[in-house]
């Protein structure tokens, strides 16, 4: 009982704090709030607006990283031991996250039959490491970060045995 009244707890406290802050920003939208289903210590926070989502989605979906950053600075005041949560707007980064799967997918499929190392384009840190962890299942390819932010990309490369 006590880890639902937790739960409870972590959905309203975020879900007030994000439509407050999207609320303060000039948004309403609808917020849902609920832990993941294969990793209940994991929340999603997703968020539906029906106009301009564009500049609270911005460039590669770099503003739903500052949103969750704000989000996470003031549900900690209530929320000392917040678990980790990710947000996303009218499923943004689901999809995004299914183009650089299916990117990086080509990429080692290249790269495993041209055995030459190919450089992915420049993306965040997020970005990043969904690469890194799909990949690492493949033991016929690697892969590695290069570059200086906000130029840092993904390499992958052949492992020749």
């Amino acid at each position: 009982m006590e880890e639902k009244g937790a739960n409870i707890k972590i959905e309203a406290v975020l879900k007030e704090k994000t439509t407050q802050l999207l609320g303060q920003l000039g948004y309403q939208c609808l917020v849902a709030v609920s832990p993941l289903a294969n990793e209940p210590e994991n929340w999603a926070v997703n968020i539906s607006v029906e106009v301009g989502s564009g500049p609270l989605i911005g460039k590669n979906g770099q503003n739903i990283g500052a949103l969750e950053q704000m989000v996470r600075l003031c549900a900690l005041r209530e929320l000392p031991d917040l678990p980790n949560f990710s947000v996303d707007i009218n499923d943004y980064r689901q999809l995004r996250t299914k183009q650089l799967v299916s990117a990086a997918l080509a990429v080692a499929e290249r790269v495993r039959a041209s055995k030459k190392a190919e450089a992915m384009e420049p993306m965040s840190a997020y970005d990043r490491r969904l690469i890194h962890v799909e990949l690492a299942s493949h033991p016929d390819v690697e892969t590695a970060s290069i570059g200086e932010e906000p130029k840092r990309r993904v390499v992958i490369k052949p492992l020749i045995i």
